[in-house]
């Protein structure tokens, strides 16, 4: 089933319910939007676009990215959202190895690609192009497509090498739109969705089941990130759903007590896309209260593989809260999950190894990639490179990505619990953990602190808590830590700084 299916329906069923807005201001209700991306998609059609080419949108958040990609859709063409804080290089790569027949693009960003040197053509929003585009007669309805065709190509935020493209298909949108009433939260037409993340990762993968209950989706003026402007448009908007990436909500909780905003019209916040530590949301929750749920996904198996929901990441009495709380939850209702050996052999509950994912929001494979396909798939298991243990319940706590294990004298140190335990220091705003070539030890675990700490009182937290082989061997301060666009920790680069001497 096409996608797009569920735009028309609800703008047969209920045509004057508001759908989009830029900020506070109405851009249109589900008549207008559904008729302007059928009429896009009629436009694609007359470029010569056809069921299953790709149609790229390097954008910033706003409302025209969301006719723009169900425009895609009702032409039965696949969607390739590229991240708007890409450099026009990168973004280039990705029209090409995706063999994008053509852009939406916004300002700016038109001449990132520009300079790139790109063949394809680009539709600039802000030109009179996209008015006339948006102007075409309508197709009458969505292009029938089979659930395993392509409809979103998404290229993963890679810290080595270039990204690859991961094949998502409509059965695997509508299994984790599905997931998200079942696991992750209720949502209704009375709700909003807000896009303070980027559009093209995980808070444009929540748009669809949004549309599919009929409610309102607010994009920010700034089309991103900004606590105050977020806690405005939540005071008025109310019942306000939105996808934040840990260092967000870290962001939102310092901001939020720093102006005295207690989060009104903030309904549900989804938090995932890297380590909640328990020190950020013990914080958030004491502050917001109980409005966030975690979710663990990756681009192979977008935001589907486990959820911790409100309640549980807001108990304090349960024997084992603390527990719960450093971990990612249980299975979502479309997959199965284990933790396997390194022959993909199932542990036992409480054993450390890879997690494990199959099921309907599993990708097929890597666009036109069959070895990096055959080394991540193996008898329909997803091999997410990640590492954790299941309890007896079900819950799994994630330690690290594999590559990230320390191996020190011969045992296992996971950075993440030595991080957890240094954040705990008041004067500790941020850290990351990694290894240090050692010619005795193999790797010695080094810490990279960004805060005022005494590396001395460091030291005694780390000795009163952990084994004293876990303990940081060498504390190094940075004004802040190397991330990606998606606000990911850069651990290569940081290990490059040891390998350089800096």
């Amino acid at each position: 089933m096409n996608l797009a299916v569920w735009l028309h329906r609800q703008a047969q069923a209920r045509p004057d319910r508001p759908a989009l807005y830029a900020g506070r201001d109405l851009v249109a209700d589900y008549a207008a939007f559904a008729a302007r991306a059928a009429a896009v998609g009629a436009w694609l059609r007359g470029q010569g676009v056809r069921p299953g080419d790709r149609v790229a949108i390097f954008m910033k958040n706003a409302p025209d990215y969301l006719i723009a990609q169900y425009g895609i859709w009702y032409a039965g063409a696949a969607a390739v959202p590229i991240n708007a804080k890409l450099h026009g290089r990168e973004a280039a790569f990705i029209l090409e190895n995706s063999g994008t027949r053509l852009a939406f693009t916004s300002p700016g960003l038109t001449e990132a690609l520009q300079a790139a040197g790109v063949s394809c053509p680009l539709v600039d929003i802000s030109d009179d192009d996209w008015a006339r585009v948006q102007q075409a007669e309508p197709l009458p309805e969505p292009v029938p497509r089979a659930p395993d065709d392509l409809a979103w190509l998404f290229y993963t935020s890679g810290t080595t090498g270039r990204p690859k493209g991961v094949v998502i298909t409509h059965r695997m949108l509508i299994a984790v739109s599905l997931a998200y009433f079942t696991d992750v939260d209720a949502a209704s037409g009375a709700d909003a969705i807000l896009y303070a993340a980027p559009m093209s990762h995980g808070a444009g993968l929540y748009n669809m089941l949004h549309v599919l209950v009929g409610a309102r989706h607010v994009c920010p003026p700034s089309g991103g990130f900004d606590p105050a402007e977020i806690f405005d448009l939540a005071r008025h908007h109310g019942r306000v759903h939105m996808f934040a990436a840990p260092t967000m909500v870290k962001r939102m909780t310092e901001a939020g007590r720093a102006a005295g905003e207690t989060g009104e019209g903030l309904r549900t916040i989804v938090y995932g896309g890297g380590p909640m530590y328990v020190a950020d949301i013990l914080q958030a929750v004491d502050h917001f209260g109980p409005v966030f749920v975690q979710i663990y996904g990756q681009g192979e198996c977008p935001m589907g593989i486990t959820a911790l929901s409100r309640d549980e990441v807001a108990d304090r009495t349960h024997p084992r809260w603390r527990d719960r709380l450093m971990s990612v939850g249980r299975a979502q209702a479309p997959v199965e999950l284990r933790i396997g050996a390194v022959d993909g052999t199932p542990l036992p509950p409480g054993e450390v190894g890879e997690i494990m994912v199959r099921g309907d929001v599993v990708m097929p494979g890597y666009w036109q990639n069959p070895e990096a396909t055959a080394k991540t798939l193996r008898d329909g298991w997803l091999m997410t490179g990640d590492m954790g243990f299941m309890d007896e319940h079900g819950y799994v706590t994630l330690q690290d990505r594999s590559k990230d294990v320390i191996i020190t004298g011969g045992s296992n140190v996971y950075p993440r619990e030595v991080e957890e335990v240094l954040l705990t220091h008041p004067a500790v705003r941020e850290v990351s953990v990694v290894g240090r070539r050692h010619l005795d030890w193999g790797e010695e675990v080094v810490a990279f602190v960004v805060g005022d700490a005494d590396p001395a009182e460091l030291d005694r937290l780390c000795i009163d808590r952990i084994a004293r082989f876990k303990r940081p061997k060498d504390y190094l301060f940075l004004p802040e830590l190397p991330k990606n666009n998606y606000g990911k920790v850069l651990k290569t680069e940081l290990r490059k700084l040891l390998e350089d001497g800096q």
